[in-house]
């Protein structure tokens, strides 16, 4: 594997391509070019029967040159890397850096691409890639380029480090709601791989991610503690939330478990069967009580408003 540092000094892990899958690449690559070439000479001398011998052998040059010089480089640059054979063998061209390759990367690789592929059949590329480290061609050595694989097994996700147990629960109370989701992923990251950092700068990352999180949250940390332990104790604080509101029973289940039957539905009044009039039974009749007489109100001092 390529190790190459960032500027922000995280490692970047590459694997290089070898001769084999590159050759393959290659070679689907040519059989691609090499039959439009074909069928486009094809054309053009069909084309160009009435011309003379000079003007045929110009016409010859320039589609030879166009076709298995200009089209490749326009593909790399074009697709950033992931020519036809490439793509097919999942492999990609990319800076020294990691950083997608541009025009001059392409022009670079083609123009040597003619004598290592085309004039010696191979041979060159093949030697000055058995001998490098990282399997480039002298087109990569003087383009700055490096071919990848991008097709890899996944990597093993690295768990987040526990907070130190004085700081266990204190961030319970804290409002998580408006932290985004990409300062998750940056602190997760940063959190997995802080071992593998210079320790000046990942104490200048840890305080600016602290930071982040404090104008997030609005409640600044505890004072003495370091920036990489309020940023484990908020991380796993948030785990736990996470972990109890996924495994917490809902209320119909917790009904359900315990045993809770809904009332029966009430039986329907049975109606009248058709084709037969409904009988109505008659309601007795039932005298009205008498009414007791209403005594007059006493006289008083407090009046009623009108």
């Amino acid at each position: 594997m390529s190790e190459l540092v960032t500027g922000d000094a995280v490692v970047l892990g590459l694997r290089p391509a070898r001769l084999p899958s590159r050759g393959l690449a290659i070679l689907l690559d040519l059989a691609v070019y090499v039959t439009g070439y074909v069928l486009i000479s094809v054309g053009l001398t069909m084309a160009t029967a009435s011309l003379d011998l000079a003007a045929q052998a110009a016409v010859a040059v320039a589609s030879f040159l166009l076709l298995l010089v200009g089209v490749p480089i326009a593909v790399e640059t074009l697709s950033h890397g992931r020519s036809l054979g490439k793509l097919a063998c999942g492999l990609r061209v990319v800076r020294d850096d990691g950083g997608p390759i541009r025009f001059r990367h392409a022009l670079v690789r083609g123009s040597m691409g003619i004598v290592e592929l085309i004039l010696t059949f191979g041979s060159i590329a093949c030697i000055a890639s058995l001998v490098s480290a990282r399997g480039r061609r002298l087109g990569d050595v003087f383009a700055g380029t490096l071919v990848v694989r991008e097709r890899v097994p996944g990597a093993r996700v690295m768990p987040v480090p526990p907070p130190p147990p004085w700081l266990a629960g204190r961030f319970t109370g804290l409002d998580l709601s408006a932290v985004p989701d990409g300062l998750w992923l940056a602190i997760r990251q940063y959190l997995t791989r802080m071992n593998q950092l210079d320790p000046q700068v990942g104490a200048a990352m840890a305080a600016r991610l602290a930071d982040d999180l404090v104008a997030r949250t609005g409640a600044p940390p505890p004072a003495g503690v370091p920036a990489a332990a309020f940023l484990m104790a908020v991380v796993h604080e948030r785990q736990t939330r996470d972990a109890a509101r996924a495994f917490r029973p809902s209320a119909a289940g917790a009904g359900a478990g315990a045993g809770f039957a809904p009332a029966p539905a009430p039986a329907p009044m049975p109606g009248p069967m058709p084709g037969r009039m409904p009988v109505v039974a008659p309601v007795p009749y039932v005298a009205p009580a008498p009414v007791a007489p209403v005594a007059a109100p006493r006289a008083g001092g407090f009046a009623p408003p009108a």
